[in-house]
């Protein structure tokens, strides 16, 4: 059913992310289907690492250990952009249609005021994406 699946990834808050990590992994395995973690990072020096570069390596190693935690195939895909905060969205749907996926399966939070006003990472990839899109609760 699912072959390929991304899963957007901010290395800055790995440890919020088990129970998405655990999903995807789970799906993963079901399907017999690929893992592409994708991160979303500033050219500038940021928490998680100084340089483009470092940033793709981290998210390479973290994608190798998910490979080894859970068993499954994983890849990683570093987006470099000017400013996340503004360019996720689109640079998120880019990279789902760039990458083939069928399945997208992503972090989330309890709605809140703002989210009725404002569609979050995930309304958004829903709304202009082919691929089916699995929200998990944090």
């Amino acid at each position: 059913m699912f072959q390929k699946i991304v899963v957007p990834v901010d290395l800055a808050h790995e440890a919020v992310l088990q129970k998405t990590l655990t999903v995807a992994a789970e799906m993963a395995r079901l399907y017999q289907a690929a893992i592409c973690f994708v991160g979303v990072a500033s050219a500038s020096p940021g928490p998680v690492a100084r340089t483009p570069e470092d940033y793709a390596k981290k998210l390479r190693a973290f994608a190798e250990a998910q490979a080894a935690t859970h068993g499954v195939t994983t890849e990683a895909h570093a987006i470099q952009s000017h400013d996340p905060a503004v360019e996720m969205n689109k640079a998120l749907e880019r990279a789902v249609t760039e990458l083939g996926a069928d399945l997208v399966v992503m972090q989330s939070h309890v709605p809140n005021v703002a989210d009725y006003i404002w569609a979050g990472h995930g309304a958004h990839v829903a709304a202009h994406s082919r691929a089916s899109v699995f929200l998990v609760r944090d």
